[in-house]
């Protein structure tokens, strides 16, 4: 639909690609979370099991004890990350690059949606996705439990890397 300047009532059609989660995004999620096939206390103390679960795709939670295969804990991380995709996508208003939405949908997968809607993080990529204090908003999420946490440090250093690179 063309745009007539002189008819206010019609509109431009604005495309919005789709925002997809990229390899290099899944990755990055693999490598910190690991995979465990028995179910174990995160440094959150919430129980974990595959690779960073704590619920199953029917919605039900992880329990200490839980076991499951290799081949399920995979299959279970690509139905939970593409829950979480789909859950980022609803909370964006800005079309964003693949990169820059993999290193959210990361983020998201392991601080929680609830943490996300609620960050300053997801407030300042709703303004302006190119905004240049964005990567410093991810290094704030670094502690367990009040505690600075090394590998937490690691992680959003290369999700702010990630995001920084699209």
């Amino acid at each position: 639909m063309s745009t007539d300047k002189n008819n206010p009532t019609e509109f431009k059609e604005v495309v919005i690609k789709p925002m997809t989660l990229t390899k290099e995004g899944k990755e990055l999620i693999m490598f910190y979370e690991g995979c465990h096939l028995e179910a174990y206390l995160c440094p959150a103390t919430i129980p974990t099991i595959g690779v960073g679960n704590t619920f199953y795709s029917d919605g039900s939670k992880v329990k200490l004890g839980d076991k499951i295969t290799h081949k399920e804990a995979v299959e279970l991380f690509d139905v939970i990350v593409e829950k979480f995709a789909k859950d980022v996508r609803s909370v964006l208003v800005r079309n964003i690059t693949n990169a820059q939405f993999s290193a959210i949908v990361s983020f998201a997968f392991n601080v929680g949606m609830g943490n996300l809607k609620l960050s300053t993080l997801l407030k300042k990529v709703n303004k302006n996705p190119l905004d240049t204090t964005i990567p410093s908003e991810f290094l704030r999420w670094n502690k367990a439990k009040g505690i600075e946490l090394s590998g937490l440090t690691k992680r959003r250093t290369s999700e702010s890397i990630l995001y920084s690179s699209g």
